[in-house]
């Protein structure tokens, strides 16, 4: 769902104005409540041992650590852990590339979000030539059964993925080189893959086609405006995490009850 209102307290230009935009004073409201969600959600998960692993993609500068952070920031960090993938260590690299994935399945009642994921061997491995064209093709579907395994296993797979435009993603870069206190965001690799952004989006395109599936689709947000992508990235994170999952907070077991009127003096009402 697309919010077209206009920031007419800022004053401001929208700076893609096909990008949609609101108003701050939304955007606050919006995002409480799509945290209050998220809440709800992990303390429903912790009472009845669903998984979530949510896999978070997109171009350099497009946000993702800001969304991360308005997820976490209302989250218990007991159930729940970001996994940002770097490239694999010496390890890594002489097992099967799938195999550090396995390692960080969440366990029952956990939600997991991976800062980059296991599509980096059909996207930065593709497009920097480190895996061979029959091993990057052949990714797709050793994909496509790692998913349905997950699945299979009862874990909820959410992968969103954040467009950002060529324009847009220049004046970004600009801006972490401009702002001193945003400059440690750089590394050569922005300027690497933005001179490849041609086949970046090749292979985003096909990634997208080869595996959004039935059973774990891809979710592809608009990502110029910030505001707009936060807030459409927690709805639709919370939306499939909260599929075939028991949302009423569970009644405080007999036991627990007894225990408050022995210890404590306090009788809970049913």
């Amino acid at each position: 769902m697309v919010c077209a209102m206009a920031n007419k307290n800022t004053g401001r230009r929208p700076r893609n104005p096909n990008a949609p935009t609101l108003s701050p004073e939304v955007y606050q409201k919006r995002l409480d409540e799509e945290q209050d969600r998220l809440q709800r959600i992990q303390q429903a998960y912790f009472q009845t041992g669903a998984r979530a692993m949510i896999a978070l993609e997109g171009y350099d500068a497009a946000g993702k650590g800001g969304v991360i952070r308005r997820m976490s920031s209302k989250l218990d960090p007991r159930s729940f852990r970001v996994w940002p993938i770097g490239a694999p260590t010496e390890t890594e690299r002489r097992q099967h590339y799938l195999q550090r994935f396995w390692l960080r399945v969440p366990e029952h009642g956990h939600i997991a979000v991976f800062d980059r994921s296991w599509y980096g061997r059909v996207l930065v491995e593709r497009v920097e030539g480190l895996a061979p064209k029959r091993v990057w093709q052949r990714a797709y579907r050793e994909i496509n059964e790692f998913e349905r395994q997950l699945v299979d296993d009862g874990i909820h797979v959410i992968k969103i993925f954040l467009k950002v435009t060529h324009k847009e993603q220049l004046r970004r870069l600009r801006e972490r080189l401009e702002v001193p206190h945003k400059q440690w965001k750089l590394t050569h690799e922005d300027f690497r893959n933005r001179a490849k952004r041609a086949k970046y989006d090749k292979a985003v395109a096909d990634m997208i086609m080869e595996t959004s599936t039935d059973l774990a689709s891809w979710h592809v947000i608009p990502a110029d405006n910030k505001l707009y992508a936060r807030l459409e990235t927690l709805r639709r994170i919370a939306d499939a995490a909260s599929v075939n999952v028991n949302l009423k907070t569970a009644p405080l077991s007999g036991e627990l009850r007894k225990l408050a009127r022995r210890e404590l003096g306090i009788k809970i009402k049913k």
